[in-house]
């Protein structure tokens, strides 16, 4: 089982925010830093499951010296995050919103450094948990 590097970036107006140098566009944050770590191995497994519906080819992980001496990464924490694809079973929906809700949904996960399925993924889970 393959483990990949996740940077964690945290300001103090916004959640924690969680990339992964591997893969570019695969993002998620938490409110907490559990709630972070949780979310990052789910966009990992997650954006690897659609990397391989469409054919695309897994890279290899990138050394941690290698992703710390980019620049880019300098002052964000470091979080080594397993790969269990086989966890993530991603099934894609077709919603229907207005395009107001739309449009504050994606602003409002943009704004919180979220895609808008991750941001979708926990408004839900936060809602079933009530």
């Amino acid at each position: 089982m393959a483990s990949y590097i996740a940077l964690i970036h945290k300001e103090s107006t916004s959640h924690y925010g969680i990339s992964f140098p591997d893969f570019p566009g695969c993002v998620t944050a938490g409110e907490t830093l559990d709630e972070a770590k949780d979310m990052a191995a789910e966009a990992l497994a997650g954006h690897v499951v659609t990397m391989r519906e469409f054919g695309e080819t897994v890279p290899e992980p990138t050394p941690l010296d290698r992703i710390l001496a980019d620049p880019e990464n300098a002052g964000a924490a470091v979080l080594v995050v397993p790969l269990h694809p086989a966890r993530a079973k991603v099934v894609r929906v077709n919603v229907t919103l207005s395009e107001e809700e739309l449009r504050a949904i994606d602003e409002t996960a943009r704004h919180r450094g979220m895609t808008r399925s991750g941001f979708l993924r926990r408004a839900a889970k936060n809602a079933i948990n009530e």
